[in-house]
């Protein structure tokens, strides 16, 4: 069994404070070492960034985001990803959920994916409860940098689990 293609994207606008926790994982996890066959990306508020990386194949997907709960500030969470299909829509509820091409939210992002194909099976959200998200300002609170290095355990252990498991298609 060959090693599984993983990419790991933090997501997220650095200039509204804890949600930039996803581009602060991800510069974390790209400045260490990795194992065969992941992949580090940061694609900001740019959801139709995330899809084109996506174009590149992959065997499972680590989004890393803020997302609110309603936990304590900091809580990390492992979500495994309900992606709506697209295709199951009448033509107006997808124009009016995809009008934005941009793709601001990861999970706009992850739809377009699925509906061109590009989706792996395995989607996994590795969340943050954020503190403050609404305030213009740069920088994560004390309390959810205190959650990145949780975060990055999380994703070591899902890469781990992942290695276990073959993604791949028969």
């Amino acid at each position: 069994m060959s090693e599984p293609r993983v990419l790991v994207v933090g997501v997220g606008n650095v200039l509204h404070g804890d949600d930039g926790f996803g581009v602060e994982v991800a510069q974390r996890l790209a400045a260490r070492p990795l194992p065969p066959g992941v992949q580090v990306a940061e694609t900001g508020i740019g959801g139709i960034h995330l899809v084109h990386e996506l174009m590149a194949g992959y065997d499972a997907l680590v989004v890393v985001d803020t997302v609110d709960r309603g936990r304590p500030p900091g809580t990390v969470m492992v979500i495994e990803a309900d992606v709506i299909d697209v295709g199951e829509m009448r033509v107006e509820e997808r124009h009016d959920l995809l009008a934005d091409m941009h793709l601001a939210t990861p999970e706009r992002a992850l739809m377009v994916a699925r509906a061109v194909g590009v989706l792996p099976e395995r989607t996994i959200i590795i969340g943050c409860q954020p503190v403050e998200i609404e305030t213009l300002g740069v920088g994560l609170t004390t309390t959810v940098t205190s959650a990145v290095d949780t975060a990055l355990a999380e994703i070591d252990r899902c890469i781990e689990e992942l290695a276990c498991t073959d993604t791949s298609p028969s």
